[in-house]
C-alpha cells in the first residue's frame, strides 16, 4: 500500500508541505513547471535548496509580480504582501486555475475549511469572512500546489505525526493573537497537537487545514519500505531543524490507535442490545460487540464494547447513551495492527466470487466472501462444500 508520512514535529505551513512533497517528486524540474503552469495571476514558484541544522532540503518561494511597476517580493503567511479576500474572490481565482476539476475541488475543500474556522474565530457568518493571510495570493499558490502534487503523489493512505504548533503569540491583521491562532485551533479540533518549547507560530491556518483535509490519521510513524524522503524548510532558524519531513514508500502492514469505549449492562433485553449495536456502527464503530459476563448481585449481564477512531468517539459515546441503560462509560486508546487488505475476482463455474487477500507483519491470508458463496449456492442449488471444493480445484490449477 502506497503510504505517505507526514512528521509534523516542527509543525506545518503551506510552503513547507509543498516543499516536502516536491522532495518526493522523481522529475523535480517537471512538477515545478507544472506547479508554475497552474496559472494564478502574477504568481511564480522558485524552488531554493535550504539547509536547516545540517540537513538539507527545499524552500518553495511565491514571487508575486505586483502590479505595472513589476515589483517582485517573497512573502509568507506571516509577513509580506496581503490581499483581503472574500469566499467568492477565492472561488473565482480557484475556478480559473489551469488544471483538473479533481484538484479545484481539493482545493475549495480546503478553503472551506478555512472560511468554517475563520467564521467560528471571529463569529462572523462564512459569507462575510474576509480572508486576510490566509487569502493572500501565496495561500493560493501554497494550497494549490499541495493539491496538484498529493494528485500526483497519489497514495493510498496518508499518516501524519501529532502537530507542533509552536507557543507564545503571533502578530496577523486582527492584532497579537495567541498560538495557535483561534483559527488554527478551530481546525485542529480533534487532531492530537500540542505546544512544545518553542516560542513561534509553527503550525499555520493553512498548514492545518491542509493536514485536516489530507490525512486520514494522525499518530506514529507505521512500518514503511521507503522509497523517498522529503524535507520542506520553512524561513525561520530554531534550535531545531524548521520543516517538514515527508517519508513515501510501501506499507505491508497497519499501525494506527483505537479508542475502546466500555459499559456494563445488566437490564438490557437482548433485541434491545442488538438495536443499540447497530446504532453504534451507524455513528462510525469500526466495530461493536459484547462479552458475557457476571455482574453485581449476582445478575448475568454483558460487557458493551464499541471500537472507533478518536473523531468518532463522540458521535459513538452519544450512541451508547441514548440507546443502552448504562450510565457510565470507560474509554482507553488502544494500539491497533492491522494488515492490508485488497480484493480479487475469482472466476469458477458457477461465477465470479470475490476473495480478500490480507497481507503485513510476514504474514498472507485469504479468505472468499461468504456473501457470494451464500448467493451461489441459493440460485444453483449447489451447496457450500461443493462451491468451496471447487474453489480448491481453481486454486490448484498450475
Amino acid at each position: 500500500m502506497k503510504t505517505l508520512y507526514l512528521d509534523c514535529s516542527m509543525g506545518a505551513a503551506g510552503d513547507m508541505l509543498t516543499a516536502a512533497l516536491y522532495e518526493l517528486m522523481p522529475d523535480r524540474q517537471e512538477a515545478l513547471s507544472k506547479l508554475n503552469s497552474l496559472g494564478i495571476e502574477g504568481v511564480e514558484y522558485i524552488a531554493e535548496d535550504s539547509v536547516k541544522c545540517g540537513v538539507k532540503g527545499t524552500h518553495i518561494s511565491v514571487r508575486i509580480h505586483v502590479g505595472e511597476e513589476d515589483e517582485n517580493m517573497h512573502s509568507h503567511h506571516d509577513h509580506g504582501h496581503h490581499r483581503h479576500a472574500s469566499p467568492d474572490d477565492i472561488v473565482k481565482i480557484i475556478n480559473s486555475l489551469n488544471t483538473n476539476e479533481e484538484i479545484k475541488n481539493d482545493i475549495k475543500a480546503v478553503y472551506d475549511i478555512l472560511a468554517q474556522a475563520e467564521s467560528k474565530a471571529h463569529g462572523v457568518p462564512v459569507g462575510h469572512i474576509h480572508f486576510h493571510e490566509v487569502g493572500s495570493l501565496d495561500a493560493v499558490a501554497d494550497i494549490g500546489a499541495v493539491c496538484l502534487l498529493m494528485r500526483r503523489l497519489m497514495p493510498c493512505r496518508v499518516v501524519a505525526s501529532p502537530v507542533n504548533t509552536g507557543s507564545g503569540q503571533v502578530k496577523c491583521a486582527h492584532g497579537i493573537l495567541p498560538v495557535p491562532a483561534p483559527a488554527t485551533a478551530n481546525i485542529l479540533k480533534g487532531i492530537p497537537a500540542y505546544s512544545g518549547s518553542i516560542r513561534s507560530e509553527l503550525c499555520t491556518p493553512t498548514g492545518a487545514a491542509l493536514l485536516r483535509y489530507f490525512a486520514d490519521e494522525f499518530g506514529s510513524m507505521p512500518v514503511i519500505s521507503a522509497k523517498a524522503v522529503g524535507y520542506g524548510m520553512g524561513k525561520k532558524d530554531f534550535e531545531a531543524a524548521n520543516c517538514v519531513r515527508a517519508i513515501y514508500g510501501e506499507s505491508e502492514g497497519e499501525t494506527g490507535s483505537i479508542t475502546e469505549l466500555k459499559c456494563n449492562i445488566d437490564d438490557m433485553t437482548g433485541e434491545e442490545i442488538g438495536f443499540a449495536l447497530a446504532e453504534c456502527f451507524k455513528a462510525g464503530a469500526v466495530d461493536a460487540f459484547t462479552i458475557p459476563a457476571g455482574m453485581k448481585k449476582n445478575r448475568p449481564g454483558v460487557i458493551f464494547c464499541a471500537l472507533c477512531s478518536r473523531e468518532k468517539r463522540d458521535a459513538v459515546v452519544s450512541a451508547i447513551f441514548r440507546h443502552t441503560s448504562t450510565i457510565g462509560i470507560r474509554e482507553s486508546d488502544c494500539v491497533r495492527y492491522t494488515l492490508s487488505r485488497t480484493e480479487e475476482s475469482v472466476a469458477t463455474r458457477y461465477g465470479d466470487i470475490r476473495k480478500k487477500i490480507s497481507s503485513g507483519f510476514g504474514v498472507t491470508k485469504e479468505k472468499y466472501e461468504y456473501d457470494d458463496i451464500s448467493r451461489i449456492a441459493a440460485e444453483s442449488g449447489v451447496s457450500i462444500a461443493e462451491i468451496l471444493k471447487s474453489l480448491n480445484e481453481t486454486n490448484q490449477q498450475p
